[in-house]
Order: C-alpha cells, then structure tokens, then sequence
C-alpha cells in the first residue's frame, strides 16, 4: 500500500489549535465523521452536519486529496455559467475540522463526498489522523430506509465497539449482508486497530428515505450527546424546528387523502405496535408480526441504491 499520509495534509494553523485543544484535554477528542454518497436515508447524516457547521465556529485541520479520491464522472461538481462565461466551480470538499460545541469544548468533525477508490488507503489515512490527535471515541451516522411508520418514535440500530454507549435499543436482526461503504470500512478497520468506535443508523420510514426526514436526524445527535457528553442545544433546537414543519407537510399530504399512503402508514402502525407489545411483555411471539428477514433488508438497501443512482444521485 502506498503511504496513506500522501491522501491529506495538515492545516499548519489548524492543527496547531487541534494540538493545542489536545493538551487541554487529557481524555482525547471526539471525531464525528459522515460521508455524503451512500445510503442515508431522510438525509440523516448530511442535515446534522450541515447544521453543525452551520451553527458553531471550526475551523480545518486536515484536507483530503479530493482530485485523487473522487470520480467527477459519477457525481460531477457543479459549475456555473452566467451569460457567457463560467464563474464558479463547487470544489468537492473532503475536510477534518476542529469545531466547538456550546460549551468551548473541542470535538473533531470529518465530513464530505465518500471516496470513490482507494478506501482501504483512506481509512489508514483516517487511523492515522486518530492516532496522531488522539482520538478517543470516533462516531459515525446515517439513515436507513425500515418499513416503520412516522407517527412511532424513530428507532436506532447502534453498532461498533462501544454499542454500550447507547442502550436500550433493540437488535433488529442477527445478521445481513450488504453493500460496503468507506463510512462502515473506516469502522471496522479502527475497531480492528483497538479503537473505539461508535455507529448509529437511524430506522427511517421508508417511504420518506427519499426525502429529508429531520426527526431521524434529531434523534440520533440526542442519542450521539449522550453518548459523548458534548453539549450542542442549537443544533438540537435547529434539527427539532426542521422535523415539526416535515411532520406538518407529512400530515398535510396524509390528509389530502392518498388512500395508498394511508393504508400503508396504518399498516405499519399496527406491525410496529404489536412488534412493541409482544417486546414490553416479553414475548416476541405472542401476536405474530411480519418483521424483515436479514435478506429483505439487504434487498431493500440495494433498491434503495438503485433508486438514487437512477435519479443522478449519489
């Protein structure tokens, strides 16, 4: 392999204030990290990152070689054209940042396209960054699509290492397979190197997997906080104004009287209810309740793939 320090380079100032914060913080930093380009469903991981950056100072500590790592054949950047001439281009953008929660204490926020190669080189290159900043807790998130309804609490699938972080949910399958992302490779290979890692996928309806569903997203920076310790209530507060005006469009087009829609939402209610009964009596066979195999899930995931690939999306 080659030498995976040759996919980034340091901000001098950045990492400065990084090694700085670092000092300051004998227990090590939190590193955030979500890829745009695979499955999120509702736009899980995007809207909490854009509403992380968009709400509190950071600042980049790290840049990746996007020109190496991303395929402009497969997702091309825009550029705009006025008249006659081109006058910007959105340089893809694949960045470490050192950002500040409400408190003043430092976390770490890596974020941007997935790459398109190199993925093993790529996560060494983050172990790397891990290790050189003293990571002690690395968390990652994203929306999957589930057949839940909207009107049920959304639920969270935790994965990694530090699953402990965050009890109380529920396993909702033994095992799957599906396909592999650059998120979920950086993972294992941290776990692999003695790391603690921490994922989250929030169960989204699948029929909004489409669409940004702020509520998934709400519920896993709560259970993200709590895991963590960080403190980030604008974030929070910003997320939960998001997820009351889609729960109001929701339930304007429910009203509006889309039979089909209805009779699937009701539908779903009553697998999630009796799914959630049978659980509080413990007794998962006391009302019988079709719930996805390992390989419906599979599928599901890659219809939804295909669905975003169909459309241009990425």
């Amino acid at each position: 392999m080659l030498d995976p320090q040759d996919l980034y380079e340091w901000d001098p100032k950045g990492l400065a204030v990084a090694d700085l914060a670092l000092a300051q913080d004998s227990a090590g930093l939190v590193m955030l990290y979500h890829f745009e380009g695979y499955i999120d469903a509702g736009e899980t991981g995007e809207l909490i990152v854009r509403r992380l950056l968009d709400g509190l100072p950071h600042q980049v500590v790290a840049r990746f070689d996007h020109d190496r790592l991303v395929d402009y054949r497969a997702r091309r950047p825009l550029l705009t054209f006025r008249r006659d001439r081109w006058t910007a281009y959105e340089t893809p953008a694949l960045e470490l940042r050192l950002v500040q929660d409400a408190t003043g204490a430092p976390f770490l926020l890596l974020s941007g396209p997935e790459p398109d190669v190199e993925w093993e080189r790529f996560a060494a290159a983050v172990r790397q960054i891990v290790e050189r900043l003293g990571v002690r807790l690395s968390v990652n998130f994203h929306g999957i699509p589930m057949g839940v309804p909207h009107t049920r609490p959304v639920g969270i699938t935790p994965h990694g290492n530090r699953t402990d972080l965050m009890p109380g949910h529920r396993v909702a399958f033994d095992e799957a397979q599906v396909p592999g992302s650059a998120e979920a490779l950086v993972e294992f290979r941290l776990a692999e190197a003695g790391h603690d890692v921490l994922g989250a996928a929030a169960h989204v309806p699948h029929y909004l997997a489409r669409s940004q569903y702020p509520d998934a997203a709400l519920t896993v920076l709560e259970a993200v906080t709590a895991a963590t310790g960080l403190v980030l209530p604008n974030t929070a507060h910003a997320l939960r104004n998001d997820a009351l005006r889609t729960q109001e469009e929701i339930e304007r087009q429910l009203a509006q009287g889309d039979e089909e829609l209805v009779s699937l939402v009701r539908g779903l209610e009553h697998q999630y209810d009796a799914a959630a009964g049978a659980e509080t009596r413990g007794n998962l066979v006391a009302e019988p309740v079709d719930l996805p195999s390992a390989e419906e899930l599979g599928a599901q995931f890659e219809r939804f793939l295909a669905d975003r690939e169909g459309d241009g999306g990425r």
